[in-house]
């Protein structure tokens, strides 16, 4: 190990706790705020959830046992998945298989309220080139040789799932850079490819994994690496916030045609979000993106979901609608998360690939339902507490 690295995590030894201490000073004010659970599960039959279709069923079920490759020793979803590998793809079959296995939960929020918003996502294709060119001159970089990722659960298991990124100066790691800083100044990692526009990379940092489109009719597939440390903060908030589009009308189709009308600000627009996704090359392959499961996602019927709320692998019953408003209503599987996928009842289905499929994930902001569908007999995930809101006093 680097010796300056090994000072630095003495001396985060040392203050990580002095953190914790001067975090619970208040300057008199001894108070603690009042904290709720992120989500509550309510316990439901089986006869209270909203009618699928038999081919819903079939495929929504199909994509949940596909993760049972990588579940088969899950302490939780183990001995389902074990028990699933026989089942007919029938949905008379399945229905059995659910019912004598499963439990059905709903998913409510801190005010007892079931819905929640439910959006979409897909796997873009850009066109862009292996080279740089005068066209295609926007960096899609890989990950920093610079950039150092702590697990601090190496040192505090209580932050389990909890990561710093930095870069050491002298003996001190300091926060990598935002995104306008990468995009003005360039960044010590390797480039994966080279695309024709920007708001492209910024999109396709937002969907996390793509395919770049390449002269010579091949595409090349990239997927999610790493991320600067930063927030995520989405784009369409900040033209909410600049009074360019009203919240009901953002949309991934209103945002493309505001930067096409305003060239000159998409610094500015992407400057508003210091999240910086880094990529890496996949192998060619007809299936659909891996998520953070690391499985290929099944167009309609894989989620990203908050695994502080919905943990990776759970089998998921969504009631919502599609932009058009028609019914939606399936078994999806709880195979990827992202940045601005957070809250009570909240899930990002996956549509595919491509223009069609970037058109209803760019419209698709639904009001929806949640159930869980948990293993008979296995505790539920532990939720984490987080502080009531507190409003302004008049």
């Amino acid at each position: 190990m680097n010796s300056r690295f090994k000072a630095w995590r003495a001396h985060l030894a040392w203050t990580l706790p002095m953190v914790a201490v001067l975090a619970g000073c208040t300057g008199g004010d001894n108070k603690q705020p009042k904290t709720h659970a992120l989500a509550t599960y309510v316990s439901a039959s089986w006869e209270a959830l909203p009618a699928a279709t038999d081919d819903d069923l079939v495929a929504g079920f199909g994509s949940w046992r596909s993760a049972c490759t990588r579940l088969k020793a899950d302490a939780v979803w183990g001995s389902a998945c074990a028990a699933a590998a026989n089942v007919p793809k029938t949905a008379n079959d399945i229905r059995g298989f659910l019912k004598q296995h499963l439990d059905v939960y709903g998913l409510r929020a801190a005010n007892d309220n079931p819905n929640g918003l439910i959006t979409g996502y897909y796997e873009p294709v850009y066109p862009g080139s292996l080279t740089q060119t005068a066209v295609a001159n926007i960096p899609v970089y890989g990950v920093p040789e610079d950039m150092i990722i702590v697990a601090l659960d190496s040192l505090y298991p209580e932050l389990k799932g909890k990561r710093l990124r930095g870069r050491l100066e002298g003996r001190v790691l300091k926060p990598y850079d935002d995104a306008a800083t990468i995009e003005s100044k360039g960044v010590k990692a390797p480039v994966v490819a080279w695309l024709t526009d920007p708001m492209n990379l910024q999109f396709l940092q937002i969907q996390g994994s793509g395919r770049v489109q390449l002269d010579d009719g091949r595409q090349l597939r990239i997927a999610y690496a790493d991320q600067n440390g930063h927030p995520y903060r989405p784009i369409g908030r900040w033209l909410v916030e600049q009074g360019e589009l009203k919240k009901e009308d953002v949309t991934m189709g209103a945002i493309s045609a505001w930067a096409k009308a305003n060239p000159q600000r998409i610094p500015e627009l992407l400057g508003s979000n210091p999240s910086y996704v880094f990529f890496t090359r996949n192998p060619d392959s007809n299936e659909g993106p891996r998520g953070s499961l690391n499985v290929p996602l099944t167009a309609g019927y894989s989620a990203a979901v908050d695994r502080k709320v919905i943990p990776l692998g759970s089998l998921m019953w969504l009631s919502t609608t599609k932009p058009d408003g028609t019914s939606l209503v399936r078994p999806v599987a709880a195979q990827d998360t992202g940045g601005a996928i957070t809250g009570e009842v909240r899930a990002d289905l996956f549509w595919g690939t491509g223009e069609a499929a970037g058109q209803l994930a760019g419209d698709m902001k639904q009001q929806g339902q949640i159930w869980m569908l948990w293993p008979k007999g296995a505790a539920l995930p532990q939720v984490p507490q987080v502080a009531d809101e507190v409003k302004a006093k008049p």
